[in-house]
Parts: structure tokens; C-alpha cells; sequence
């Protein structure tokens, strides 16, 4: 007789759930319909919001006196929730039958989208409610990635679901009782900042047409999501691209797209090569400004701040005066709003 008080019995029969309402399908599907995306990437991000929402509901009902803040910034990827100081990521599926966990490289290797919690939720579409089966915090996620040989496919690592905790509620005490930063990764830098640990982004690839796939064409998104208008005249004879980028702002994430443009510059007559730059923000979704007093700065290598432009209160663009340099020259864009701010590397 197989033994009915095995991990796996004992996860069916006190499995932690949460009912999804129509609103939450409705933005679900609003959601997924704002990317210009392959069917396949639709339906993940679909997922992803009812992973979040569902997840959210759970977690509200045990913190009632909590603000609970979503970010959906990521969610093409994954969702975010944070409360106080501690942030939760919520990793999505439709089918664990297989009792594996697929969780995207890019959550874990890019700083930007660091949480201390990654929390698996199971989405059940036709029952109108999500499963809680279990989370990990980064450092054990980071440890088990260093660890294990864990194969990689689509660009995800495949985890057993056995190393998650299966306990959800445990989150509640580490909420409670531990300071978030026992589950942090170390600081690397003073500054309150978010910084990719990635390579350098290497412009001159892109006249070759080698593009970093976190980069995107202005033609990849609809205009209506990316306010273009007044920058495309400003950048006409630049290669363009884009990346999208959030901020909290009063317990709302606001986006903000970071447009690099690059050229020739025919007027210089050295021998070596130079490339210009020209970098800009510009309001995303329905937005038709920027947020108040966010900052685009231009930094050296050495770390020395060469430009700074700061919104004003109607700003639908701001842009850095046009720079340039010598193929291979090392320089870091940075974008701030409050107290957050992230830094982008680049060599041209």
C-alpha cells in the first residue's frame, strides 16, 4: 500500500489556493494583448498576470494591513509583488505534472530582476483559481543553480520542484521575523541603484546586425504603447533601438522606454572610426509624459558623470546631448527616478 503521508500526497491534500475573479481574467487578457508577441509568448504572459493576481490575492488576505505593490514591468518573463522591503517574483505554470520548475535565466542572471522570494504558481484556468506549490529564496536558488547541473532549455533552468519549499505560509514568517536583506545578494555598489553584471552592450554589433535579444526595432511594438512622434525626427539617421524600463512610483510602476541611437560619424576624417550616440527616454503605454524629475545621465568608465537631463512636469522626451567616441570606448547610460535607478553598460 503506497505510503498516503508522502511529501507528494501531503502537497495535493493541503494545497494553498486562491480564487481568481473576472476582473482578473480581463486583465489578464488586456495584458497579454498589449504585446506584439507569437501566440506562444501571449499565452505566458497571460499566465503570468494570473500567476501574479492570484498570487497577490493569497498574500493579501494573510498581510490585510499590508501595501502590497505589483510590478508588472517584467511580465513577459515573470511578475513581481513587494511588500515593505521584501519582494516576491512569482513564477508561472499551467501544467506541473512533471514536477519541474522552468525558471527563466534572465530572472536570476540579470540584477535588475533580483527578488528575495521566486514563489511557483500553478494557473487552473477552468477551476477560476490558482495553487501556491512551493517557492525558493535567491540565495537558494543561486546556490542550487552553482551546485546542481541543472539543463537548460528555451533559455529557462529546469529545477525539480522537490528543492522548492512547500509550505507557502513559511513566507509569512520569514516576512514577519527575518530582515529581507538575509536573503539578498551581497552589495556590490553604495549607491541605491540597479545595475546589469551582464557584458556590456556592444553598439557597433548593431550596424552588423548582431542585436542583444534585450534590445528591441521601434517597429517590434505597437506606436500606441511607445510614444514615437516628436523622437523619430530627432533620431532619423540612427540605428534605433529600445528598451523598456520601471520604475515604482506611489505604489504604481510607471515605464519608461530607453532609446540608443547610433551612427557613422561622417565628419570625422581620422583613421580611427568613431560612432555617435544618442540616447533618450520617452513615455510608454498610454502615458503622455514622463514621470516628474527622472534623470537621464551620461557616465564615463571611470565612473565620472559627463551629462545629466532631468524632466520637467510636461516632458513627453528628454535626450542627452549627441556624444562620440572611438569603437571600443566604454560608457554607461544611467536613468534614475527617486531613489531607484538603473544603470546600462555599453562599449561602442
Amino acid at each position: 500500500m503506497p505510503n498516503s503521508t508522502s511529501p507528494q500526497n501531503l502537497r495535493i491534500l493541503l494545497q494553498e489556493t486562491a480564487w481568481l475573479e473576472p476582473e482578473h481574467f480581463a486583465l489578464a487578457q488586456k495584458t497579454s494583448s498589449l504585446e506584439k508577441t507569437d501566440h506562444n509568448t501571449s499565452w505566458q504572459i497571460y499566465l503570468n498576470t494570473l500567476a501574479l493576481l492570484g498570487f497577490e490575492v493569497w498574500l493579501q488576505k494573510r498581510l490585510p494591513n499590508k501595501v502590497i505593490a505589483r510590478d508588472i514591468s517584467q511580465i513577459t518573463t515573470a511578475g513581481n509583488l513587494k511588500v515593505d522591503e521584501f519582494k516576491f517574483c512569482t513564477i508561472a505554470s499551467d501544467n506541473l505534472l512533471s514536477e519541474v520548475v522552468n525558471i527563466p535565466k534572465v530572472i536570476i542572471e540579470n540584477y535588475q530582476n533580483f527578488a528575495h522570494f521566486y514563489v511557483v504558481v500553478e494557473v487552473l484556468e477552468e477551476e477560476e483559481q490558482v495553487v501556491i506549490k512551493g517557492f525558493l529564496s535567491y540565495n537558494q536558488l543561486i546556490e542550487s543553480r552553482n551546485n546542481l547541473k541543472l539543463s537548460i532549455s528555451d533559455d529557462c533552468y529546469r529545477l525539480p520542484l522537490s528543492l522548492f519549499d512547500m509550505e507557502p505560509n513559511h513566507l509569512l514568517i520569514y516576512q514577519r521575523y527575518v530582515e529581507a536583506s538575509e536573503f539578498a545578494p551581497p552589495i556590490v555598489d553604495s549607491q541605491v541603484s540597479q545595475i546589469s553584471e551582464k557584458t556590456p552592450t556592444k553598439l557597433s554589433d548593431w550596424l552588423k546586425g548582431l542585436i542583444d535579444e534585450s534590445w528591441q526595432a521601434l517597429d517590434s511594438i505597437k506606436k500606441a504603447k511607445l510614444n514615437l512622434e516628436f523622437s523619430v525626427r530627432k533620431i532619423s539617421k540612427h540605428n534605433k533601438k529600445f528598451k523598456i524600463i520601471g520604475f515604482e512610483l506611489n505604489s504604481e510602476c510607471r515605464q519608461v522606454a530607453l532609446l540608443i541611437g547610433i551612427s557613422v560619424d561622417s565628419k570625422d576624417n581620422k583613421s580611427k572610426e568613431k560612432l555617435s550616440v544618442l540616447a533618450q527616454l520617452i513615455p510608454m503605454n498610454e502615458d503622455n509624459f514622463l514621470p516628474h524629475k527622472i534623470e537621464l545621465s551620461l557616465i564615463s568608465k571611470a565612473g565620472k558623470v559627463l551629462q545629466t537631463i532631468t524632466s520637467r512636469i510636461q516632458d513627453n522626451c528628454i535626450q542627452l546631448n549627441v556624444f562620440k567616441g572611438e569603437i571600443g570606448k566604454k560608457f554607461s547610460i544611467k536613468v534614475s527616478l527617486g531613489n531607484s535607478s538603473i544603470t546600462e553598460k555599453f562599449e561602442l
